[in-house]
């Protein structure tokens, strides 16, 4: 059955929500257990448009998540090991390879006390706007992503052996 693409992106919305699907591959059986058929590359449209994103999984693989409405920041909330500060930065600690869409999260998000962000694999330096105080800034991007409180020191979230 041919869809409308409004249509085929509900589709595609409520299939992400229902289950994990780690593959545009599964997502496209899924659409067509569903009813719904689409190429790869009109999927991969639809997956931008609706703004999925690949989330890494704790135990390896991904699957597809969906921002709820309002909740863009703390949807990856399962994507922050920690957050800290120090007299000039806070800093995030992400688990491995999500650093980039934290980073970019925060940055669309524009975060009023936010100057900007930089990312590597698993930490982002968050620069605060201003005045304000790298520790306040810290605290109020736990409050965003829906993290654990902020904790204060350079090393604070740091892996020990």
């Amino acid at each position: 059955m041919a869809s409308s693409p409004a249509r085929r992106r509900d589709a595609v919305a409520r299939v992400l929500r229902a289950q994990r699907i780690g593959t545009q591959e599964e997502l496209l059986a899924a659409l067509a257990e569903a009813g719904h058929r689409a190429t790869q590359a009109t999927l991969s449209r639809d997956l931008a448009r609706l703004g999925a994103r690949r989330v890494s999984r704790p135990d390896g693989g991904a699957f597809y998540e969906l921002p709820g409405p309002g909740d863009e920041l703390s949807a990856l909330r399962s994507q922050i090991a920690a957050i800290s500060a120090n007299g000039s930065l806070a800093v995030i600690r992400t688990l491995p390879g999500s650093a980039s869409a934290v980073a970019r999260a925060i940055d669309l998000a524009r975060v009023p006390e936010v100057l900007g962000t930089i990312a590597g694999d698993d930490t982002i330096f968050v620069a605060p706007a201003g005045a304000a105080r790298p520790h306040r800034l810290a605290a109020r991007l736990a409050e965003l992503l829906g993290a654990p409180p902020a904790l204060s020191g350079p090393r604070a979230g740091a892996r020990t052996p």
